[in-house]
């Protein structure tokens, strides 16, 4: 094996060009595997991937086809084992590459920051989001600085994490891959010792042969509860202190343009929201027991990393100094604690004259109990912990932080209190009690189902067969009433049991766990009275506000006419108090009339929702369901944030994080920050500068190319009786 210093140099920034920088990861990356390769299967199997390699490489740089050729007669002359073994060589060396390429991304936007305070992506603003440019940008676009901070501090970017198939690559290799990178940035650090280079090449070499030995492939497919917990990880990793971290850049781009106030703690500037566990649309393996036990494992994650937190906290909180006001309670919980029969061995160690750390390890208590009685109803269902020993709101939870906040601006330790506790405040505002909320999915047909199987029970007719009116009047009617609808007598079918379970579920659990029950393939306003319905039914008393999504094009172009109708309602108006959320998909759209088409009708329908919801004087919030590729809405963050119709944003963002780019955006902790920072920036942006509507002749000629296209798509995808065919050879 050659040695590190030979496969090492270091590097002066802007003495060696960036290209050649990736050729020098990418060389020492593959030359280790190569020696790994070597170690385990032999020289001959080395050899061979290594004359493979070069083969491929000369026909990739020549496009020769005798070297094709050359190729694909070395591949099919080997036998069933050593194809294995040079299959996944290839498959680890290309994950390798991509690394090398990843970090010198990396080190290239750290250069090009350093030297020019500049974007790194094809050097320019529009495509990348930084937000002390972004509030510098807005000054110069003659807003205030205090415009700007009220614009920030008002805004929210509600980020919904879904769980989706087509992320292929485990989360073990995932981890090994990250810790990689690590080797390889830290290996080309200028102050790095001999010593130093040595344990990480070892390192290196370690986490390269682990990631070969790993299975590419899952053999089980992943529960809904795999994916809540795999999805919570990146939470435990990178989201839960990247919130507080970004805000704190926040904070030092308002300082930088002349605000020298802090973002408030409890300004809801980003929101996490999760799909897994609660989609079921499609999914019959989200049944209610599921929806249950990942509400809970999230609760108890939540409650886990605050009482991991909360003890470092107290360490910190050493002050004597107090206000009069924490200090008569810090006395009052002593003497209650004192009294009572479970005063333990932590809280005689607390003197009376650190009142911080009195009020914090009450705190500390109600979050060990917290944490405790929910595992306990995860794993059997009851839990003998009272309720009056636990957390049961975010407001019960944030009293004593800010009682302990306020004490200490008062008695002049305002910077003690800008650390450590305002990190704590903001992630208790950020993630409450449930970490994430989860969204309920479920097509409208399910809900239809039920109210049939219902009103037929009822001896009333078919709710299937009644007209959009009448199904109107009746769940109005219904929904004005106070009697119940149905009794335990119901006959239920496993699907309509499974919709009632559900309701059932939300109905027992926090009311903080959930954010948005969303109506897939909603056509019409009953969608939406149906949902109600059933809510009020199930014993909810404080329903989930409902979503209606539009995916296909023909329900994209009727959603304005259908929402109206919704709004015309007065007792949807009154429940809805003036705000209202709508949903709609980009992948369904675009598998149904082509990119184009689809594009153009998203923007079109989110002007018009827009104009229905000014008439009815509702403000409207859109959810934007992208997924990460191109095909299904993915692209640029800051392109499609900023590509939106003006008026549709407001300092008002949901948008869904599908799986297969949850790794890309909160992976590790900078690729975190930059999500954060590229929502939170585009956001602002749109609200404060939107974007000019198209002009007429533009959009005569978009109308005309969407006809077109959908035609043209449509043709091949829908009519040509080769495309299955084609699809399934070329994706398989």
């Amino acid at each position: 094996m050659a040695s590190i210093d030979a496969q090492l140099r270091l590097i002066a920034p802007g003495k060696v060009s960036e290209d050649d920088k990736l050729v020098e990861y990418d060389a020492l990356l593959l030359d280790r595997f190569l020696d790994i390769l070597q170690d385990l299967h032999g020289e001959e199997v080395r050899e061979f991937v290594q004359e493979c390699y070069e083969v491929a490489a000369d026909y990739d740089g020549n496009r020769n086809t005798e070297k094709l050729e050359e190729l694909g007669n070395m591949l099919t002359s080997l036998d069933p084992g050593d194809s294995i073994v040079v299959t996944k060589s290839f498959s680890n060396m290309l994950s390798l590459a991509n690394l090398a390429e990843e970090v010198q991304i990396a080190y290239r936007r750290r250069i090009k920051k350093l030297k020019k305070g500049d974007f790194a992506d094809e050097a320019s603003a529009t495509t990348e989001s930084d937000i002390e440019e972004t509030l510098k940008r807005l000054l110069q676009l003659n807003k205030t600085p205090e415009e700007v901070f009220d614009a920030l501090k008002n805004q929210t970017v509600d980020l919904v994490l879904t769980a989706h198939p087509t992320q292929s690559v485990r989360r073990s290799l995932l981890q090994k891959f990250g810790r990689i990178r690590d080797c390889l940035t830290q290996l080309y650090a200028k102050d790095i010792t001999p010593d130093d280079k040595q344990e990480l090449d070892e390192a290196l070499q370690r986490e390269i042969q682990a990631a070969f030995r790993t299975d590419e492939i899952r053999r089980t497919p992943p529960t809904p509860q795999d994916e809540m917990r795999a999805g919570m990880s990146y939470f435990h990793e990178t989201i839960w202190k990247g919130v507080p971290k970004f805000l704190r850049r926040v904070d030092t781009a308002l300082k930088n343009i002349g605000i020298n106030e802090r973002v408030p703690y409890n300004a809801p500037l980003i929101q996490f929201s999760s799909w897994m566990g609660g989609d079921r649309d499609g999914n019959p393996r989200v049944t209610p027991e599921v929806t249950r036990d990942v509400c809970l494992l999230a609760r108890m994650m939540a409650a886990n990393l605050y009482f991991s937190q909360i003890e470092d906290l107290m360490f910190e909180m050493s002050m004597w100094r107090c206000n009069e006001e924490l200090r008569v309670r810090a006395e009052r919980q002593r003497c209650a604690k004192r009294d009572a029969k479970h005063y333990i061995e932590f809280w005689k160690q607390i003197p009376s004259n650190e009142p911080y750390r009195a009020i914090l390890g009450d705190v500390r208590d109600k979050l060990y109990n917290t944490r405790e009685r929910a595992r306990q109803l995860l794993s059997s269902g009851v839990s003998d912990i009272p309720e009056d020993a636990v957390f049961t709101s975010v407001d019960q939870f944030l009293e004593p932080l800010e009682l302990c906040y306020r004490s200490l601006c008062d008695c002049g330790d305002r910077p003690i209190a800008d650390g450590s506790l305002l990190d704590f405040l903001r992630q208790v505002s950020t993630f409450g009690l449930a970490l994430v909320k989860l969204d309920i999915r479920q097509e409208s047909e399910r809900h239809t189902d039920v109210l049939d199987a219902i009103t037929q029970h009822l001896g009333i007719g078919s709710y299937k067969d009644w007209s959009e009116d009448k199904k109107q009047e009746w769940l109005l009617s219904e929904l004005s009433g106070k009697r119940p609808l149905f009794g335990p007598d119901l006959p239920k079918t496993e699907e309509i049991a499974d919709v009632l379970d559900t309701f059932k579920v939300i109905s027992e659990l926090p009311y903080d766990s959930f954010g948005a029950y969303i109506i897939s393939m909603a056509t019409a306003p009953s969608d939406v009275l149906a949902v109600e319905l059933l809510q009020r039914e199930c014993g909810i008393t404080r329903p989930l506000r409902v979503v209606p999504l539009f995916e296909k094009l023909a329900d994209l172009e009727n959603a304005p006419a259908s929402v109206a109708r919704l709004f015309s309602i007065e007792w949807y108006r009154n429940r809805i108090n003036g705000k209202q959320e709508v949903m709609i998909g980009y992948s369904d759209s675009g598998k149904d009339a082509g990119r184009l088409s689809a594009a153009w009708q998203l923007y079109k329908t989110q002007e018009e929702l827009v104009k229905v919801a000014k008439e009815f004087g509702v403000k409207l919030t859109m959810f934007h369901g992208r997924g990460g590729t191109v095909g299904r809405g993915g692209g640029p963050t800051h392109l499609a944030i900023l590509s939106q119709p003006p008026d549709t944003i407001h300092g008002q963002l949901r948008v869904t994080v599908q799986g297969e780019v949850i790794e890309q955006s909160f992976g590790e902790e900078h690729l975190c920050f930059r999500t954060l920072q590229r929502f939170t920036a585009a956001t602002l942006e749109h609200g404060m500068h939107p974007p000019v509507s198209p002009k007429p002749e533009w959009r005569v000629l978009m109308d005309e190319m969407a006809v077109i296209a959908t035609e043209e798509y449509r043709s091949v995808v829908f009519k040509e009786p080769r495309f299955v065919e084609y699809f399934r050879l070329v994706s398989s």
